[in-house]
């Protein structure tokens, strides 16, 4: 369980969708308040899915091949199986880009980093903290719920687990939230050119991700179904 959790949560944290928004919310006014509470915000969601899976198992996994096992170990295969054909859709998409890279059709230019901020300046701390909602990958924290069916809370080192799988989901975002509150100045112009390094190779990362965790899943949920 603890080696699925952590891999589920450092893909939650290289997700490029989310660490670009808050890049943004951090860059405009009041950023460090707003990335607060976009931060709160996204635990919360973490908090919550996982306090429901232990308030339906009880807070014990169920027993080997029973329903309930199988049911979590087949949603999880689903899940694996999502993110493969996803991450191959993607990257046959990014190879098709490049294959026409040469056509005659001017490319879309990107938004203007700078006009973002600003209509991000006229966002409430509110705002972000429906953002972080939208934002949350919510495939992957389905991918962290059918693996906290197996948490077995009588040992403290399954809180440990817990713990360390929503911080090293946040991490990202931690990071870039203490960039800010202590090099602010430094730190919105490095975390804009950050967005702009994402924005250029964020179908890349997001296909190695699906693909690799994808593929992690559908073996491992295999392996104990058949096991």
């Amino acid at each position: 369980m603890v080696l699925d959790l952590l891999l589920i949560a450092l893909a939650i944290t290289l997700d490029p969708l989310p660490l670009m928004a808050f890049v943004l919310v951090v860059a405009s006014a009041r950023g460090a308040w707003k990335g607060v509470v976009f931060i709160l915000s996204w635990l919360m969601c973490l908090a919550l899915v996982i306090t429901v899976v232990l308030v339906l198992t009880g807070g014990q996994p169920p027993p080997p091949k029973s329903p309930p096992s199988t049911a979590a170990l087949a949603a999880k295969l689903v899940i694996g199986v999502s993110l493969v054909g996803f991450g191959e859709h993607r990257r046959r998409r990014l190879g098709g880009l490049r294959a026409g890279a040469r056509g005659a059709r001017p490319a879309v230019p990107e938004p203007d980093p700078g006009s973002l901020t600003a209509e991000m300046d006229r966002s409430t701390v509110w705002s972000a903290a429906g953002l972080a909602v939208l934002l949350q990958p919510w495939g992957l924290v389905a991918a962290g719920a059918t693996t906290v069916v197996e948490a077995d809370t009588s040992h403290f080192a399954t809180w440990l687990a817990l713990f360390g799988f929503c911080l090293l989901a946040t991490a990202s975002l931690l990071a870039v939230e203490l960039y800010v509150v202590f090099a602010p100045t430094a730190a919105r112009i490095r975390l804009l050119r950050l967005r702009a390094w994402l924005t250029r190779h964020q179908e890349q990362t997001l296909v190695t991700l699906c693909l690799l965790l994808g593929f992690w899943l559908v073996g491992r949920s295999l392996y104990q179904l058949t096991s």
